[in-house]
């Protein structure tokens, strides 16, 4: 007699059970831990993964074993961004309403390729991508935004788009503060190599930015950054605005295309949520596209990435057809045609979490949220000024701190931080500014506290002393 078949998350008794062992063994994992990531380094993490025996036997364990064991074993070895000394990258806690919701996205399991395999789902989307879209282009007449993966996806996307709109001979023009993601997104659209525009003060420098553009003659795409990985800085968006604008008119090298302006908003991007901060992105509206990440400062897990376009014809380039998919009748009867929302094909339904969590905070919800992250770092910067044996690299734009023992070189520096996640006791990131290298610290947990601040700066300084 066959055994029966596992059963299937569809059926909420057996997956309410299983989810209790999952939370037990998220729980028990993270006592043994004890720490914001798992002491000892890759060696140790990877032998204590090895001894729980063969990921493919020959005969399962059964799934309370497997599910316990495994789940204790990740959590055991988790980086994990909800413990307030895990400030290393922008890499958030999340709600736990958006996990909840993300748990119920995995359950139903609509596929975002065809209306048929996602009715609800569709519709939702459409209704948060043109509410988020409409948040980034207030003024816009038709708004419009992708689901994506997150700023590497929505900075290629943007690139595509543009591509198609000026063909092969588009010049990309960024900052040399810009993420690596637009110099390989060139390369995979077979695009010229980017101009870089230097950032002597880490941010983009508008009267630099118009002596490139002297000296193009064709289509340009110029990529803003509103939100630098390493610093968390704003690009001065209206100057910048405003140079694209001159270059478009032809005024000083004849008869041009213009200057388009895509900014990389995926760490910045949620501040529209703070009624106190959102003026950081004055001309933001400006730009034709614009990234945004909500699995950075908002809270999701990831991913929940967003490109936001200025006007939805731009997408009409991406319309595929695939006859089990969206045929012609299909489509032309009014079944919503989905493929031209994505690269990709099957894909989850990102958007329910993001929509959870637009639902239950609102603006003013995730712009406290926003406004108590940006207050810490600036909190931990005053601490840091008033530390005698610390350096301060700058106040901070966003929720990112750089600091630095005094008189510490680039190699002593570099060794606090691996001392620090080999004893598993903070985790910090690394940024070079100035010649010089940072540690770095990148507040996303709203629950840290200033104990919390407090203890990053005494764990530093003690490693800096051995």
């Amino acid at each position: 007699m066959r055994a029966a078949p596992p059963p299937l998350a569809a059926d909420a008794t057996a997956l309410s059970r299983l989810l209790g062992t999952a939370l037990d063994a998220l729980r028990e994992g993270a006592q043994v831990r004890g720490g914001p990531l798992p002491a000892g380094g890759p060696e140790a993490v990877a032998r204590r993964l090895a001894e729980l025996g063969a990921v493919l036997p020959d005969t399962g364990t059964g799934p309370d074993e497997a599910l316990r064991t495994l789940v204790r074993a990740l959590a055991e070895g988790a980086a994990d961004p909800a413990h307030p000394l895990c400030a290393a990258h922008l890499h958030t806690p999340p709600l736990a309403l958006a996990a909840a919701a993300d748990l119920a996205a995995s359950a139903l399991n609509p596929s975002m390729d065809s209306w048929d395999q996602a009715p609800a789902a569709s519709a939702l989307e459409a209704e948060v991508t043109a509410a988020l879209a409409a948040e980034v282009f207030p003024d816009a007449t038709q708004p419009d935004a992708l689901v994506t993966t997150g700023g590497t996806e929505s900075n290629q996307l943007a690139l595509l788009l543009a591509r198609e709109r000026h063909g092969a001979g588009l010049r990309i023009v960024v900052g040399a503060n810009a993420h690596h993601s637009f110099r390989r997104s060139a390369w995979l659209l077979g695009l010229r190599e980017p101009v870089a525009v230097p950032t002597p003060t880490g941010v983009m420098d508008p009267a630099a930015l118009a002596e490139v553009l002297d000296g193009e003659t064709g289509p340009v795409l110029v990529a803003a950054t509103a939100g630098t990985t390493d610093e968390g800085l704003i690009d001065p968006l209206p100057a910048i605005a405003e140079v694209c604008a001159a270059h478009g008119s032809g005024s000083r090298s004849g008869s041009r295309s213009g200057a388009e302006l895509h900014v990389d908003a995926a760490y910045g991007g949620p501040v529209l949520f703070s009624r106190t901060h959102r003026r950081l992105l004055d001309g933001l509206d400006r730009a034709r596209t614009v990234t945004v990440d909500l699995h950075k400062l908002g809270w999701q897990p990831a991913a929940a990435g967003l490109l936001a376009v200025r006007d939805t014809a731009d997408l009409a380039v991406l319309g595929h057809t695939a006859d089990y998919l969206n045929a012609d009748d299909d489509t032309e009867a009014g079944l919503p045609d989905l493929l031209g929302r994505s690269l990709r094909t099957t894909r989850r339904p990102d958007v329910l979490k993001t929509a959870v969590t637009l639902r239950a905070l609102g603006r003013t919800g995730l712009g406290a949220l926003v406004d108590r992250c940006m207050d810490l770092a600036q909190d931990l910067a005053g601490l840091v000024e008033k530390a005698p044996g610390l350096d301060l690299k700058g106040r901070p734009t966003l929720t990112t701190v750089l600091f630095r023992p005094t008189g510490a070189d680039d190699e002593a520096v570099a060794a606090i931080r691996r001392t620090l996640l080999a004893g598993g006791r903070a985790v910090l990131g690394r940024a070079r500014a100035d010649g010089r290298l940072w540690l770095k610290a990148t507040l996303l947990n709203p629950h840290t506290t200033p104990g919390d601040l407090a203890e990053i700066l005494t764990l530093v300084e003690g490693s800096a002393h051995r």
